[in-house]
């Protein structure tokens, strides 16, 4: 299948991070009205210098974002990437979007927070409206809220007064603080404001923080309806995807990149056998259809022991295990990519047939949060799969 039969098809992207998948353009120009400082003024110096084809590793891999989100302060900006993301989306033939940023890095307080959901949500809707349905699909979407499992001082004014506030607790348990108060300002914006808040993930350095530290947080979303996601398994062990299950009642799982890989285990304890320990958990994984939100290019580049090669990289094996998986970009921008262009590397990669690269698109829409219901979700689904099959007769496929 090729990149431009790729391009036609109606795509999802339940993966996508809204401060790491701004225009370069509208960074450099929110930079000089806002007076933030970048190590460039020209697109081919940032990508040169931030935005890179290759990266050394993940702290490398998410320098870039301190850029961005410098210049998400204000809700005009917000709302602005906000349409542009979706616009961009919608040009290369997504249909469903779930775009995920944490309300916190861009924010003072709660209220703030609420404010940035808002801003998030007029820009796709502008986007949604002015573009309407180019294939006879419309394009839908819903926000899903992060929390941030590791704060720092100067990460955002939210961070900065907590800690300030709060002197006398760990980073852990601030970090613990925060979710709580990141997943009600989830549940406040969905259900006061009629944000389409569609669910609450766990984002950032993941060895050292588990997800067991934010079970509260989890549990109020649990509680409340909303659908939840974890970034697990893409820098530490089984272990945590297996938290992330059990802790956090995780429904999708961010990348579980090292899902197979025993020797990533670091807390042995209570483990008799690691690769059993691996079995069961990929057969209970796949018993529960527990999707995984795979973005090829993102682990290729933050992660040296594929050495750039899909082929090295676990999703066939996912894929062979019959697991629910989906493709996903992570970060248009820092990874320079799109759901047409992850597509494109993981059929080629893994030589997958037209039926394969099919199933893989409608697990997309099968596996979204999809914020207007059930009934709506089964129709929506029901005509995505009935475009993907015209777009195969149409081709020979």
């Amino acid at each position: 299948m090729n990149f431009e039969l790729l391009s036609k098809l109606p795509k999802s992207d339940l993966h996508v991070h809204l401060d790491g998948s701004l225009r370069i353009p509208t960074l450099i120009e929110l930079a000089r009205e806002q007076g933030v400082a970048l190590p460039s003024y020209e697109e081919a110096g940032l990508r040169e210098l931030v935005f890179k084809k290759h990266y050394r590793d993940l702290p490398d891999y998410l320098a870039g974002f301190g850029y961005t989100c410098a210049v998400l302060r204000e809700a005009e900006a917000i709302e602005r990437c906000s349409f542009e993301l979706c616009e961009d989306a919608i040009a290369e033939g997504v249909r469903y979007m779930e775009v995920r940023f944490s309300p916190q890095l861009l924010s003072e307080t709660g209220g703030g927070c609420v404010r940035a959901l808002k801003a998030v949500a007029r820009g796709c809707e502008r986007a949604a409206q002015q573009h309407g349905a180019p294939d006879g699909i419309p394009f839908e979407w819903g926000i899903i809220v992060c929390s941030m499992r590791n704060l720092a001082r100067g990460m955002s004014p939210y961070f900065d007064t907590l800690m300030e506030l709060l002197p006398n607790m760990t980073q852990k348990e601030l970090a613990s603080v925060a979710s709580i108060a990141a997943v009600r300002a989830a549940v406040e914006a969905r259900d006061l404001h009629g944000v389409p808040v569609v669910g609450v993930d766990l984002a950032g350095a993941e060895d050292g923080y588990r997800p067991k530290y934010h079970r509260e947080a989890y549990r109020e979303a649990h509680q409340a309806f909303m659908h939840k996601t974890v970034h697990a398994g893409e820098a530490y062990g089984p272990e945590s995807i297996y938290e992330a299950i059990t802790a956090c009642h995780a429904d999708r799982i961010g990348h579980g990149t090292f899902l197979f890989s025993p020797e990533k285990i670091a807390d042995a304890a209570g483990i008799v056998n690691k690769d059993a320990y691996v079995r069961a958990l990929v057969e209970h994984i796949a018993a529960r259809r527990l999707t995984l939100e795979v973005c090829p290019t993102s682990n290729l580049q933050t992660l040296p022991v594929f050495e750039n090669d899909i082929r090295k990289h676990p999703l066939k094996q996912m894929l062979v295990s019959e697991l629910s998986v989906v493709i996903a970009t992570d970060n248009r921008l820092v990874s320079d990519t799109t759901v047409t262009r992850e597509l494109a590397i993981v059929s080629e990669g893994l030589e997958l047939s037209p039926e394969a690269v099919k199933k893989l698109v409608l697990a997309g829409f099968k596996a979204a949060f999809f914020p207007k219901g059930y009934v709506a979700k089964r129709e929506f689904v029901k005509k995505v799969a009935e475009r993907l099959e015209s777009i195969y007769q149409e081709n020979g496929l």
